[in-house]
């Protein structure tokens, strides 16, 4: 039997392996506000590493970064009515602007600072950009408006879970505006596309894209289409979306533009965004019982030494061999980029600190001693295949001129092996052809890790899909997305026995 790093695995308790992960890899903690979390600096640092290497991405697409205010006037919201009920209840308002004693020795609202009008603590921007489109945006010339923000949000959430859904979380949001609904919709899928190939490329995940069903859309889109990964667990993860708001915000905040022929139109709108919840589904797509796996592209060390130091006359030299590593691997490119290399010189027992690594995740853990030193070798430890066929540790003793040789190439093996893995996961749990609802109830209802099926669908609305959504939800079932590679409809409804135009992804999700 392997002794794992983690106190519980993901076999015995998912949901508490989740937790333990975030915790023994240092990646966040609880704040003293409830749904909102202090973000630590291994885990900061992935998140940094996705904005860098999304924003690249964001900006090949034409796009600029901007900064929009945190609070937006009440009154923004409240001229886009199925926009705000979809957000009204998670909404944290502002309502007084200082503080007095309540001469009780604590501190009340002034009355007195009531505000004129209540704020919003920005739960989206598209009302308050959607302002400041109107007054950019006078002719055909003047468009399209493409932007970007990184910023935190608020969401004011019951139930929450690190990562996956807090109260505060970090994201980005682009918002668009053009003269044409063809040009919208080509804007629309072309950012899913950059959200899909960055799950793949840079985070190892495999998902689906595809368009949300009607009772799925964003608040006040015409079209909502996400990426959906698939976790250890069978569950699904709505990874990152992309909303067709056609002239829904444009017609209530006023964004019109003059064509070509002098004639008044109203401005195609868009908006976008993916969010720390990415990080929640890198932990439950490549974490294992030792802790997190990070991809080497959004690891911020790719590889750690830790050089075995014993408080005595060797350390000196010990620590000049490890940077002369560490020089050597500075040199080396790999995955597009200058590795990244870190010697940890923090005290501490070197098994303690090859543990500690192990748990973060980093992909390449190098072990030096003394012994290692005088015959010019390293260990090295890959975290994508930690054990021999024995269960014991696999750390390889090679020269330390041969790893450097090596390194770059092993860091590209280990992010195509993440992604590989996941992927065969992810296919070997999409069950297709499942004949009627009595099937897919018995599925769902066989207990394991059922994962997602991929059945017939009629695309009923209104009223019809209300009842498909309740019979769902009686099984803890949600409707994913329609792929947009998935084979054509062939057969029947399972829910409404019409004659089926696409096929829709189902399964339990977080």
């Amino acid at each position: 039997m392997i002794k794992h790093a983690l106190p519980v695995t993901r076999e015995a308790d998912f949901n508490a392996w989740y937790q333990a992960v975030i915790s023994e890899a240092d990646l966040a903690e609880e704040s003293g506000v409830r749904g909102c979390m202090v973000i630590r600096p291994w885990g900061y640092g992935i998140w940094e590493r996705i904005q860098r290497l999304l924003d690249d991405r964001i900006k090949a697409t034409g796009h600029e970064n901007c900064y929009f205010p945190l609070f937006i006037p009440l009154s923004y919201f409240e001229k886009e009515a199925d926009h705000v009920e979809g957000f009204a209840k998670e909404m944290a308002v502002v309502t007084h602007h200082r503080l007095i004693s309540d001469g009780k020795g604590g501190l009340m609202p002034d009355p007195a600072a009531k505000l004129e009008e209540p704020l919003i603590v920005r739960p989206t921007s598209e009302t308050v950009i959607g302002a400041a489109f109107s007054r950019w945006v006078q002719s055909w010339r003047d468009l399209p408006v493409l932007i970007n923000q990184w910023a935190n949000v608020v969401r004011w959430e019951m139930r929450t879970r690190m990562f996956l859904r807090t109260s505060e979380f970090l994201w980005q949001e682009g918002h668009t505006a053009h003269a044409s609904e063809a040009e919208a919709r080509e804007e629309t899928l072309k950012m899913l596309e950059v959200y899909r190939s960055f799950a793949e490329d840079c985070l190892a995940m495999p998902v689906v894209a595809g368009e949300k069903p009607e009772n799925e859309r964003f608040p006040g889109a015409v079209a909502t289409y996400s990426i959906e990964a698939m976790m250890q667990d069978g569950k699904a993860l709505q990874a990152g979306t992309s909303h067709f708001l056609g002239t829904t915000f444009s017609s209530a905040q006023d964004i019109k533009f003059q064509n070509s022929a002098g004639e008044l139109e109203l401005a195609q709108t868009t908006s976008w965004g993916v969010s720390t919840r990415m990080i929640g589904g890198v932990i439950m797509v490549h974490g294992d019982d030792d802790g997190l796996r990070v991809p080497p592209r959004i690891a911020p060390w790719q590889i750690v030494i830790v050089p075995m130091l014993r408080d005595n006359d060797e350390d000196a030299a010990l620590v000049e061999y490890c940077k002369g590593l560490q020089a050597d691997l500075a040199k080396l490119s790999a995955l597009g980029e200058p590795v990244r290399a870190l010697l940890d010189l923090k005290f501490g027992k070197a098994a303690a600190k090859r543990w500690s690594w192990v748990k973060k995740g980093a992909p390449v853990i190098i072990e030096v001693g003394g012994r290692d030193m005088a015959g010019g070798n390293v260990s090295v430890i890959r975290r994508d295949r930690l054990y021999r066929e024995d269960g014991k540790l696999d750390s390889a003793v090679v020269g330390k001129d041969e790893f450097a040789a090596q390194a770059a190439t092993m860091l590209e093996e280990i992010q195509s092996g993440l992604h590989s893995e996941a992927r065969a996961r992810m296919d070997a749990n999409i069950t297709r052809d499942v004949p009627d609802f009595a099937a897919m109830e018995a599925h769902f209802g066989k207990g394991g890790k059922p994962g997602w099926l991929e059945i017939e669908w009629s695309k009923p609305s209104g009223a019809d899909l209300d009842k498909v959504v309740e019979r769902l939800k009686a099984l803890k079932l949600t409707l994913r997305n329609v792929a947009q590679d998935a084979l054509p409809a062939t057969g029947a409804c399972i829910f409404t026995g019409a004659p089926a135009v696409e096929r829709v992804l189902v399964g339990r999700a977080y």
